[in-house]
């Protein structure tokens, strides 16, 4: 089955992991084999490759740098030039990447459903292209509205205001604000050129603030539900029936920490705590219950978003293993259509629709 995954941190992998993603996922590991300086080293699950293996044919992409708030413990860049100029290197990888026939931007309906159709060809997939929209993950590098402007007309079309703490435009995850002004311009801005808002990890006050002033399309790339695993990082059941009203997709994350209750980060193993895929089909079964259908419910995995093997499901060795999903859902009754709707029908009819005037 086609899948599409909303949340994949390529290009951060690629220029600050320095792993060649178009090796296989087995020889990025070997060739990390002995490596320390980074928690996941020799445990990635994704490479160009795996992603063809899996039939994933587009994804979200994101470009990443944030400022550092002084006293909020989190590094990042120290002004938001040096952040705007960090995700332009992210950028010029995926450039280099469509230079060399591995990756195609997909910025437009008319683009889209020209690469749908060449994935629904007969060609091989190691001869396709993967396909992706560009995202910002947390807006601290769009240094103002001009720089929004630009990053627009390179391709840039979603963004998540927010990411960890305390942020330019918006709070995130494990703290505590509502929109200041220039969020609330940025959200406006972003309507006005057809943006995107990416709900995800916004704070609680932030993202209420969020749902009420932003009219455009929404989604939330990477979630779970609070109900399953309590954390401020996740979504509330109120926050996901707002979402639902508001003809949002929510994408379901492998985050180890995010799936299963009580995970120590460093200390837990995977099998020790149960995690596995049934765990991502709970999170997404849980949404749907709540919707009342298959509607609002998608993939983000973020795998190799700053963790591996070592903190996500220990039946998936690499990404190509989503492709297990559809019979997970089948077992627990989910029909064919459904699982359709999941792995990419509910993805591709969003941005269909975002993007239909524009």
């Amino acid at each position: 089955m086609f899948i599409v995954d909303a949340h994949l941190d390529l290009s951060m992998n690629a220029v600050e992991w320095n792993r060649d993603l178009r090796k296989s996922v087995t020889d990025i590991r070997q060739l990390e084999n002995g490596m320390h300086d980074l928690p996941d080293r020799g445990n990635g699950t994704v490479s160009l490759p795996a992603l063809r293996q899996g039939n994933i044919g587009l994804v979200v992409a994101t470009q990443i740098a944030r400022v550092e708030t002084p006293g909020s413990g989190i590094k990042g860049w120290a002004t938001p030039e040096q952040a705007w100029a960090q995700t332009q290197k992210q950028l010029q990888w995926y450039l280099a990447m469509e230079a060399a026939g591995e990756m195609v931007q997909i910025k437009n309906n008319q683009d889209l459903e020209a690469h749908l159709a060449l994935w629904k060809n007969t060609l091989p997939n190691d001869k396709k292209p993967i396909g992706y929209i560009l995202s910002l993950e947390g807006a601290d590098s769009i240094v103002n509205l001009d720089f929004l402007h630009q990053a627009h007309a390179y391709g840039l079309r979603a963004i998540g205001p927010a990411h960890y703490g305390p942020g330019r435009y918006a709070h995130g995850t494990n703290s505590s604000s509502k929109l200041n002004e220039q969020g609330k311009a940025l959200l406006k801005e972003m309507d006005a050129l057809g943006m995107i808002l990416d709900a995800t990890h916004l704070c609680d006050d932030a993202f209420w603030d969020a749902m009420e002033l932003f009219q455009g399309t929404i989604w939330a790339s990477h979630h779970n539900c609070r109900s399953i695993v309590n954390h401020n990082r996740q979504l509330s059941d109120a926050m996901i029936k707002i979402l639902i009203q508001k003809n949002a997709v929510i994408g379901a994350a492998l985050d180890a920490w995010m799936m299963v209750p009580n995970w120590e980060r460093g200390v837990s193993i995977p099998s020790n705590m149960q995690c596995n895929l049934e765990k991502m089909i709970d999170h997404m079964d849980h949404i749907c219950q709540i919707a009342g259908n298959t509607n609002h419910v998608g993939i983000g995995t973020d795998l190799d978003g700053a963790f591996g093997k070592e903190q996500c499901p220990y039946d998936l060795d690499t990404i190509a293993d989503l492709q297990f999903i559809p019979a997970m859902l089948t077992k627990r009754g989910y029909t064919t259509i459904d699982c359709e709707k999941i792995m990419h029908g509910n993805w591709l009819r969003l941005i269909k629709t975002a993007w239909i005037s524009k």
